[in-house]
């Protein structure tokens, strides 16, 4: 029987406005991000997955203690980051801060590991933009001996070797869930395997069918290897309301305010009505009333295999009172629906 497709939704903590049009305080947005964890393990949404930023305008920094407080009132879905940036952090404290996540909500924490796609992080902790390859391949090097368990033996370049060091706490059963987080490249698939590490591509523009050849090279590489292929999964942008007109509209401004802020830090023009609705008829924004979501979300797990996908469900200022009747048609509309697609 084959496994059913796991149904994720990930924020990074937008900062929303509030009636006055003035923007929410990084701690209201906060309290409201984990209003929306608890809503989505009530709709039955299977995992949910908090972004980790370092800028004014995502107020989460540090995902772990927002899922904790998100543990602490829910029961069953799995609790994530997406991503942490494993590149300015310490692998060790890493794995503490998870492992102790995963002991508080009995087993439901999952960590996303990247680079990242912004680089406040690195001045604001110290480490330079030069040696981005090298900190992350290592770090990742660390974090997957820590993963085995036991007193870990490991020498590298960016800090001082261990020799069968102990760390605590120990995932109590079993392995702490970990995804490697491309955006997609083929040296980011091989490493996934090299590790034996679940996919997790971050498709947020064009045909999702473009990233088929990293798909198609995570197989090859495992097989080469021999062993048992990891799940694959996919992060990308989408909307759900009543309808696809009403997505659409309700979208568009704040996407757009969000994507022209990015854009203009990165030499992109701004973007246009046609583009964004080329995106939501054939590229990766899932956005439209619920049959239409799930009708996308089932086109492009079938097309690349997929194990798991989440929706990113916030975009700019988009209300926190949107953003809840979202998850609601989330769990309650999307999820069964595309599950009847994909089987």
């Amino acid at each position: 029987m084959a496994r059913q497709i796991e149904l994720g939704l990930d924020t990074f903590g937008d900062i929303t406005t509030g009636p006055d049009a003035q923007p929410h305080t990084h701690a209201h947005v906060i309290r409201d991000v984990i209003e929306q964890g608890v809503l989505a393990d009530d709709v039955g949404v299977d995992a949910f997955g908090v972004g980790e930023h370092h800028r004014a305008d995502f107020a989460v920094s540090s995902p772990d203690m927002v899922l904790a407080a998100i543990a602490g009132r829910t029961k069953r879905i799995w609790l994530g980051s997406a991503v942490t940036v494993l590149s300015s952090d310490d692998p060790i404290r890493v794995f503490q801060r998870f492992s102790t996540l995963n002991a508080a909500s009995n087993g439901r924490a999952e960590v996303t590991l990247g680079r990242g796609s912004f680089i406040e992080s690195f001045p604001l902790f110290g480490y330079e933009l030069s040696d981005y390859e090298k900190l992350f391949e290592e770090k990742l090097d660390l974090f997957a001996a820590l993963l085995h368990g036991g007193p870990v033996d490991w020498n590298g370049t960016t800090r001082p070797p261990l020799n069968k060091q102990p760390v605590f706490p120990p995932i109590e059963s079993g392995t702490l869930r970990a995804w490697i987080g491309v955006g997609g490249s083929p040296e980011s698939v091989v490493r996934a395997v090299r590790y034996d590490l679940p996919l997790m591509l971050a498709i947020i523009g064009g045909d999702p069918k473009r990233f088929l050849p990293y798909v198609d090279l995570y197989r090859r590489a495992y097989a080469q290897v021999g062993k048992p292929m990891k799940e694959i999964g996919v992060h990308s942008h989408g909307y759900v309301a009543a309808t696809d007109e009403l997505a659409r509209e309700e979208l568009w401004p704040d996407y757009k305010r969000m994507r022209d802020r990015i854009g203009s830090e990165r030499g992109w023009p701004p973007m246009t009505r046609a583009e964004f609705d080329n995106e939501a008829d054939h590229g990766s924004l899932y956005v439209g009333a619920p049959e239409t979501v799930a009708r996308r979300i089932a086109a492009t797990v079938k097309a690349l295999g997929l194990q798991r996908f989440d929706m990113k469900y916030s975009a700019g200022t988009l209300s926190h009172e949107k953003i809840m009747r979202c998850i609601e048609l989330f769990g309650e509309k999307v999820m069964p629906m595309v599950r009847d697609m994909v089987v």
